[in-house]
């Protein structure tokens, strides 16, 4: 084949034949240079360099202001040529950018890694070196090389705006998005590729209200109402914040929205809370404050709550009045199901190789949340200074040779009468029969009967064999605790869509053994993962060190009673689950009696030997080291202050075993040296620091080593034998001393 030229194009000819194979328009073309494998080609003209296939197939073509002087391909397949001042690249998708300027002209002979190799105008050989780091990065971003572009985003020098536009424009922001040290930069890139963490640590950095603006407006398109709230916050968006609160069935927040309407003297926004609250007894108090008495009475009149010498007051109105209650209507939103305290739920997606690869690896999840805290965190005032019909089918018996009529007298054969409930219409056909199909089994029937799981039961609205299964495993006979989290999952068990006009919706139910699923094995999906409680224990131990005991313990509990309705794979999630039951039993344990404790009265000597008891037995919980820490230090105070130097100068030593703060440790080791010189303790307290023992969740007493005990079958929190057959003070709903099968979160478990 040839390449003849014209004056405007190129065609390709095949000799044999004797026809043309195709054109490409190109005007004046001088030059043309294959590349190595023949693969492609560039031609060359005055103004323009032209890429095509082997079949001269257009791929690119770009048009210069200055005159082409040369070209040659790259090892890589990207086309380097010269203009009169720099040295060009063209990659086949399009792409084209400048590598670097030229003093003088030059001709390309070869491209060989970063060398060019080049005749000047003298016609000496000359070596050129080049950056080909901005070429290389694009091509390998087209051919989705990722392992070089990760090399090339953490050791090659990338950070401009040209890399940035054309990562943006490419529909690549997750990339630039990990080298990009700007903050508005890193807030436009983090709101395109929708990553609101990264996004909202740049509206820190920025703190600026047009930033916050745009965040709340991604993350409310993403469900991630937490940074709407913040964001409302931020910019003081009331409005936007009591409709957020509205939608999100948050109604306590939205009271204390009305509450702060008030002191900011705003009228209008108290009367909207209101309204969306329907409460009619705030409402007719703003109307009286706000000078429209009659109107007020006319609000308290229609619904029953005027008092009689407003009725005296405003007698004329009566009859209008009458009218009007007839037909009034009480004016308030839908009641919410349960309050969304988490974010609106995301559809499950992998991360691409360059995120995962950016994102660290290892540890487990619950040894992640296991992490101590930041030991420099200042404890808040909660710590004190104190120091989850049979018929059988009869075979018809046809028999061609005997006559009809002469049926021998052995066959008794005789005609049965059907019941009149089983006779059913028939549809005539062919074979003079027609059996209408059998009914089929629901989906969620198949959940029921393929899963000894609670939480598929309860997808499936079983709720009845999820409370049986909730009594035989872990012995629940408490359900009210659980309301909320049975409608949180139920809800999200099938999915509604429509299909066609004037019928109604249909439903899907989604799998999670969708690839091998059949009627005998098919589960739904799970929405309840073990990292979601795990996130959810960061947040109590935050709770826990800055002193909010009770929501601590509410949220504790919540988890508790969700780890029964978990499904994981492997022995090791089964471990780590058992091993997040056991850390919301010592922190609920030790949360409540702290509690007790400060509750307690101070006035005789035996309220304050009781009082530094149930400190001593705080230290005992197995807490983090950083609420360790803590509680030995309530403890070594107290006890130092009831003169028991002995034992304060043990919880002193196993304080500064934990390695504390040197403030605190100097601190401490003062106590210490005095508690040394005299270490006797001058009252007999119940509690011996080496005689093993648990603790007893409902009065707060030892139960040392070989004494009788019961155990809580949920939580496993330990009781003494007269609170057996009641309920468990940790989780508030299983039976203590309850005989059952254990927890059963794992298919691993009934192999």
């Amino acid at each position: 084949m040839l390449l003849l030229r014209d004056a405007d194009q190129v065609t390709l000819f095949d000799v044999q034949q004797k026809r043309t194979l195709a054109e490409v328009k190109i005007s004046k073309c001088k030059y043309v240079v294959w590349s190595s494998d023949m693969s492609h080609v560039a031609l060359l003209s005055k103004h323009n360099v032209n890429i095509c296939n082997r079949r001269l197939e257009s791929l690119c073509s770009v048009h210069e202001n200055t005159r082409v002087k040369s070209g040659a391909w790259d090892d890589s397949g990207v086309f380097i040529y010269t203009t009169s001042n720099h040295i060009k690249y063209a990659i086949n998708n399009g792409d084209h950018g400048i590598i670097r300027t030229l003093d003088l002209p030059i001709y390309v002979t070869r491209v060989k890694g970063n060398q060019v190799y080049c005749l000047d105008r003298e016609c000496r050989p000359r070596i050129l070196r080049i950056d080909p780091t901005e070429y290389k990065f694009k091509l390998a971003l087209i051919n989705r090389k990722y392992e070089d572009v990760l090399h090339m985003v953490r050791n090659a020098n990338l950070v401009g705006q040209s890399i940035i536009a054309y990562l943006q424009q490419k529909g690549y922001p997750e990339v630039a998005l990990h080298f990009v040290k700007d903050e508005r930069t890193r807030f436009g890139l983090a709101l395109e590729c929708g990553n609101i963490e990264v996004a909202l640590e740049a509206a820190r950095s920025l703190d600026e209200k047009s930033s916050w603006e745009s965040l709340a407006q991604a993350a409310l398109l993403q469900g991630n109402h937490q940074v709407v709230e913040m964001c409302y916050q931020r910019t003081k968006n009331f409005e936007k914040l009591a409709f957020l609160y509205l939608i999100t069935g948050n109604l306590e927040k939205l009271r204390k929205m009305i509450k702060i309407a008030e002191i900011r003297k705003d009228v209008s926004g108290q009367y909207q809370g209101s309204l969306l609250l329907g409460d009619v007894y705030e409402r007719a108090k703003i109307l009286r404050n706000s000078g429209q008495a009659s109107l007020a009475y006319v609000t308290e009149k229609i619904h029953g709550i005027s008092s009689p010498e407003d009725d005296v007051q405003y007698s004329s109105m009566s009859e209008e009045l009458s009218a009007l209650e007839q037909g009034a209507e009480y004016l308030r939103p839908p009641v919410p199901i349960q309050q969304a305290e988490n974010n609106w739920p995301l559809l499950t997606v992998s991360k691409g190789f360059f995120e995962g690869a950016v994102m660290s690896r290892g540890k487990s999840q619950v040894a992640a949340a296991l992490a101590p805290e930041d030991d420099n965190a200042v404890p808040a005032e909660g710590w004190g200074n104190d120091e989850e019909l049979g018929i059988d089918e009869e075979e018809g018996i046809e028999n061609e040779n005997v006559p009809e009529g002469e049926e021998s007298a052995g066959w008794d054969v005789e005609d049965v009468d059907l019941p009149p409930e089983l006779e059913t219409p028939v549809a005539a056909t062919e074979d003079g029969y027609y059996s209408p199909p059998t009914k089929g089994i629901s989906p969620t029937q198949h959940w029921i009967n393929n899963s000894q799981f609670v939480v598929d039961h309860i997808l499936a609205g079983s709720l009845e064999t999820a409370f049986r299964l909730l009594n035989d495993q872990v012995g629940v006979v408490e359900f009210e605790a659980y309301q909320s989290l049975f409608m949180n999952t139920f809800v999200r068990a099938r999915t509604s869509f429509a299909s066609l006009p004037n019928i109604p919706s249909l439903y899907g139910y989604p799998q999670r053994n969708l690839k091998d699923t059949n009627p005998k094995s098919s589960l739904p999906a799970i929405g309840l993962h073990l990292t979601d409680l795990v996130q959810r224990l960061q947040v109590c131990y935050h709770l826990t060190t800055g002193g909010k005991f009770p929501e601590a313990i509410e949220k504790l509990q919540a988890i508790l009673l969700s780890v029964p309705l978990l499904v994981v794979d492997t022995r090791q999630d089964i471990i780590e689950a058992q091993e997040l039951i056991q850390i919301c039993r010592e922190y609920i344990l030790g949360l409540k009696m702290e509690t007790e404790r400060k509750n307690l009265p101070k006035a005789t000597l035996a309220e304050q030997k009781r009082i530094c008891e149930m400190a001593a037995y705080f230290t005992h919980c197995n807490l983090q080291p950083v609420h360790q820490i803590l509680t030995l230090r309530i403890a070594v105070n107290m006890f130092f202050k009831l003169k028991n130097y002995k034992t304060a100068a043990s919880f002193a030593r196993r304080l500064l075993e934990l390695g504390p703060k040197p403030e605190l440790a100097q601190q401490v080791r003062k106590i210490l040296l005095a508690c040394d010189k005299n270490p006797v303790d001058e009252h007999q307290l119940a509690y011996d620091e080496h005689n093993p023992f648990s603790l007893c969740a409902s009065t707060f007493v030892p139960i040392y080593r070989g004494k009788p005990e019961v155990k809580c079958p949920l939580c496993g929190a330990s009781y003494l034998p007269q609170f057996k057959d009641t309920v468990c003070k940790v989780c508030e709903v299983a039976l203590i001393g309850k005989q059952c099968i254990g927890l059963r979160i794992s298919p691993v478990q009934f192999r």
